[in-house]
């Protein structure tokens, strides 16, 4: 079968004929994959960024984590799981046998493997994931829709930690899919004012827009970030800050406009360690937390959402291509010139 795979540490991606996976144990699924997003995260691989050596030792590998399909096969011991089953998967793995996974917090576990990361992905017609991975999806939800999960996930985790509550002002450095995927949460928490930051995206800008958020700025168009977002919030910070950019200076832009005792979340992947002014900091007794993943219950809220609201999120879809065209689709990404790009191996 035809799969998209990273050979080696350098850019770039291989389209390869590879074989169908096999010797599935007791406890696995067989997903033929509808539909696989392209992430952010898959655009750093396949130029080869800062921030992901981890992989160096897992390569070659077949991308892809943000995916949903039908269930072929079941291993012997899967419950509640049957085969025509439409599904998507956790991408992350935990061993439940750490100290952090029998304290009942797997997510944290230190030993966990991540799909289309560390373990061969969802860029190819079939993947195979541990059942309990796996969370389900009416029959007729659309497939498309189905494969956000992965990262609409992501960006509720982040206004999760943010206690993004009603009535709240939420800035959201970066227009990308969990900056997008970040403002629609925000939004579906009653978050009253939803302000997006990019620079030179207008595509994506527009994309957001439609997912809900109320505010954005090109910072191309204008000369002062700090008194754009303060003009909009009627001269007064903001309650939650999300940076999802992966740019150094946004984390010292985004406390600048952060009120005291407001909460900093940084779900950005940075390719290099970030200074900022720490002392400031203390003395607005502000927060910063880390958002990276999310948690099943996350899983299960957004299944529901999609299922009872499938229109809020289809914007975040640009375009969909057969899996041999998938080359094209990173290039796109890297140029901004679409938001999501869904893969169809099956097609």
């Amino acid at each position: 079968m035809l799969a998209v795979r990273k050979l080696g540490p350098h850019p770039g991606i291989s389209l390869d004929i590879v074989s169908e996976p096999s010797d599935l144990n007791p406890d696995e699924v067989l997903i033929e994959v509808a539909a696989a997003g392209i992430c952010g995260s898959d655009v750093h691989v396949y130029e080869w960024t800062e921030g992901y050596e981890f992989m160096r030792s897992r390569l070659p590998i077949t991308l892809g984590h943000e995916f949903s399909g039908h269930i072929v096969k079941t291993g012997s011991h899967v419950t509640g799981l049957a085969e025509g089953d439409l599904v998507s998967a956790m991408p992350t793995s935990s061993c439940m046998r750490c100290a952090q996974c029998a304290g009942g917090e797997p997510h944290l576990c230190l030993h966990r493997r991540t799909v289309g990361l560390t373990q061969d992905g969802a860029f190819s017609r079939l993947v195979k994931v541990p059942s309990i991975s796996c969370v389900p999806f009416a029959h007729d939800v659309d497939p498309v829709l189905a494969a956000l999960i992965e990262p609409l996930s992501v960006g509720d985790n982040a206004t999760n930690l943010g206690e993004v509550a009603a009535g709240d002002t939420v800035v959201v450095l970066g227009p990308g899919t969990i900056g997008q995927a970040a403002a629609w949460s925000a939004r579906w928490k009653g978050a009253a004012c939803v302000i997006v930051v990019g620079m030179n995206d207008s595509i994506r800008l527009r994309t957001v827009e439609a997912m809900g958020a109320t505010h954005t700025i090109d910072l191309a168009e204008t000369s002062s970030f700090k008194e754009r977002v303060l003009t909009i919030n009627g001269g007064r910070p903001v309650d939650v800050v999300i940076e999802a950019t992966g740019r150094g200076s946004s984390v010292t832009d985004g406390l600048s406009v952060l009120k005291r005792g407001g909460i900093f979340v940084s779900a950005g992947i940075h390719g290099a360690p970030v200074t900022f002014d720490l002392t400031s900091l203390v003395r607005n007794k502000q927060q910063i937390r880390g958002a990276h993943g999310s948690q099943r219950r996350s899983w299960e809220r957004i299944a529901r959402r999609i299922a009872q609201n499938p229109e809020s999120v289809r914007p975040m879809v640009s375009l969909e291509l057969p899996l041999s065209d998938a080359k094209d689709g990173f290039e796109r990404c890297l140029a901004r010139e679409v938001s999501k790009v869904i893969l169809r191996p099956s097609s």
